[in-house]
């Protein structure tokens, strides 16, 4: 097991009041709660935002990955600033390309389609993490 200030530090953009903001709330907490709790953690982006120094303590020089829900990258921009490396910077906007039309819910409740959305972005950056945990430190 990798300890607790090595492990893939998942981030995912705050974005209160959109549907894109609860998938990347729920694709963070999905990857570092389930399919990667040995090799990640979930860090709050305010708290990376706002407390510069104690969450630099914990962040600097080590692997993050963002989750943002749209193209203003607030969650890689706010990593890169506390001296996190971005090694992966996700778009959810990205993924709601491949799936155009699709009803995934609103800001508070995902639909089965989000779920779906949700679950398919987790796999894909799970193999991301697992990756960047074989790469050592």
């Amino acid at each position: 097991m990798i300890s607790m200030s090595n492990k893939i530090k998942v981030i995912p953009c705050s974005g209160m009041g959109k549907v894109l903001g609860l998938v990347s709330r729920e694709v963070a907490l999905k990857v570092a709660n389930e399919l990667c709790a040995h090799q990640s953690e979930n860090m709050c982006l305010a708290f990376v935002s706002t407390d510069g120094e104690a969450s630099g303590k914990l962040i600097k020089g080590k692997k993050c990955i963002t989750i943002d829900g749209c193209p203003k990258m607030c969650a890689a921009k706010n990593v890169a600033n506390v001296g996190g490396i971005v090694k992966e910077e996700y778009r959810v906007i990205d993924a709601f390309r491949k799936h155009k039309g699709a009803k995934a819910g609103t800001a508070t409740e995902l639909t089965e389609e989000g779920w779906e959305i949700v679950d398919e972005i987790a796999d894909e950056l799970a193999k991301k993490v697992k990756e960047l945990s074989k790469e050592g430190n």
